[in-house]
């Protein structure tokens, strides 16, 4: 399991931290809202535990934001705002659970496995069309289009081979010689630099998903989130 830990108490980022890890799971750490938002959609967790006093930006507008952007990551708030009222907000943003402050570590890893079993199981059911969603985006694999938050994109057919290719593996480098069989498969007349093209133009398209196309001289192309 890979755990996003979004907390701006050190101590308490320490403690979750070498908990988790001691029980397997792999915990991404962040203190900062600002933050936060970019590192959750670079990172593909499979849950969130978050905190709604942070620096830089609220908590539950890094919720709202990320609920907006189609991230339906799995979220616990831990926060010692305990109010009914609290809690009903939290929830209302998009939260999946709630857990007050001081909390028992193993009631905290008991809810979050619970999380991510049912939302592995959604997946595998009303969800199985659909790939891993990075920067807003996910590929529908019946289809074979590309959504962003949730609305199909406008693409061209070589701008949307690209784009499938690159969300495959994001933050990763994809050779240019490898896009270009993907996206120009059999077309032996067309030139190699004419990928450089569609690059330009999906980079365009892309512009408002929070993710940036990247070119790396001598190595390929690569999606990013933006910082």
């Amino acid at each position: 399991m890979k755990l996003l830990l979004i907390e701006d108490n050190a101590t308490m980022q320490t403690t979750l931290r070498r908990s988790f890890e001691r029980r397997g799971v792999q915990v991404i750490g962040c203190e900062d809202g600002a933050r936060a938002l970019a590192l959750w959609q670079a990172s593909l967790p499979d849950a969130v535990l978050l905190d709604l006093s942070l620096p830089g930006m609220d908590g539950l507008e890094v919720l709202s934001q990320a609920r907006a952007a189609g991230l339906e990551t799995p979220v616990i708030i831990l926060t010692a705002r305990g109010t009914v009222g609290d809690r009903i907000l939290g929830l209302n943003t998009g939260a999946d659970d709630y857990l007050p402050k001081p909390f028992d570590l193993d009631e905290l890893e008991a809810r979050l496995r619970a999380l991510v079993r049912r939302s592995g199981n959604a997946d595998s059911s009303s969800g199985a069309g659909r790939g891993p969603v990075w920067c807003g985006m996910h590929v529908e694999k019946d289809s074979g289009a590309v959504y962003f938050a949730g609305q199909p994109m406008e693409l061209a057919p070589r701008e949307l081979s690209m784009l499938q290719a690159l969300l495959g593996k994001p933050g990763h480098a994809i050779a240019k010689e490898r896009l270009f069989e993907l996206v120009f498969p059999g077309e032996s007349h067309v030139q190699p630099e004419a990928i450089e093209v569609v690059a330009y133009r999906l980079r365009k398209k892309i512009a408002h998903t929070g993710a940036q196309l990247v070119t790396l001289r001598g190595l390929g192309y690569l999606l990013k989130a933006d910082s």
